[in-house]
């Protein structure tokens, strides 16, 4: 009988959602939260099936387990991309880092409780160059995605949490990844999904 996979995640995972069913198919099944059209409607927004910021995770979590709704084998969540938000030339992140760090603690206590197991995905990474122009009303710095991907480490080691690495794996495909600066071709969705479902076979296994 295959597993049950349930993700929550930016539009980094909408993305490659599809081809992560595929790679795992008859292995086990990957649902996620509900409103994929809606989410790409706008991959940058947080709506729908998109997890949008840790506040948003959190918040979507205690509902679903307040109402006894998810029940997963595995759970894979990553959230990152809208937490490092800064308005068109700022710094300052949508969600500061110490609430960032209190969000994930408090997300892990959540699935400990509910004896949920989780599987950390480490935030993708951003091209400033073509993703700070002065079209975005929204930017993005590397150093920031360096700094919550480091502050997230942290808390998922401490507790003993696995992490998959799509950072690193996707910054070793080469230059020039993204046309916007955060969204990748389906060439590389399909990648990230063949080395998570690899991952996630193995974790699986054991």
């Amino acid at each position: 009988m295959p597993r049950s996979i349930f993700i929550l995640g930016d539009s980094i995972s909408i993305q490659y959602g599809p081809f992560l069913q595929q790679a795992l198919e008859g292995f086990a099944d990957v649902s996620r939260k509900s409103g994929l059209e809606e989410a790409l409607q706008d991959l940058n927004r947080a709506q729908g099936a998109n997890g949008g910021d840790s506040r948003d995770c959190r918040q979507y979590l205690q509902e679903m387990l307040r109402a006894r709704a998810l029940h997963p084998d595995l759970f894979l969540l990553n959230c990152g991309l809208h937490d490092i938000k800064c308005k068109t030339g700022a710094r300052q992140t949508q969600v500061p880092p110490d609430a960032y760090r209190a969000n994930l603690q408090a997300i892990l206590q959540l699935l400990s409780d509910a004896a949920i197991p989780l599987v950390w995905i480490r935030t993708t990474p951003v091209d400033e160059a073509k993703h700070n122009v002065a079209a975005n009303d929204i930017w993005r710095w590397s150093a920031d995605v360096d700094r919550y991907n480091a502050i997230a480490d942290e808390v998922m080691r401490k507790a003993h949490i696995a992490i998959i690495d799509l950072h690193g794996y996707t910054s070793g495909l080469g230059q020039e990844l993204t046309s916007d600066g955060r969204h990748f071709p389906e060439s590389i969705q399909r990648l990230q999904a063949a080395f998570l479902a690899g991952w996630v076979q193995c974790y699986l296994a054991h």
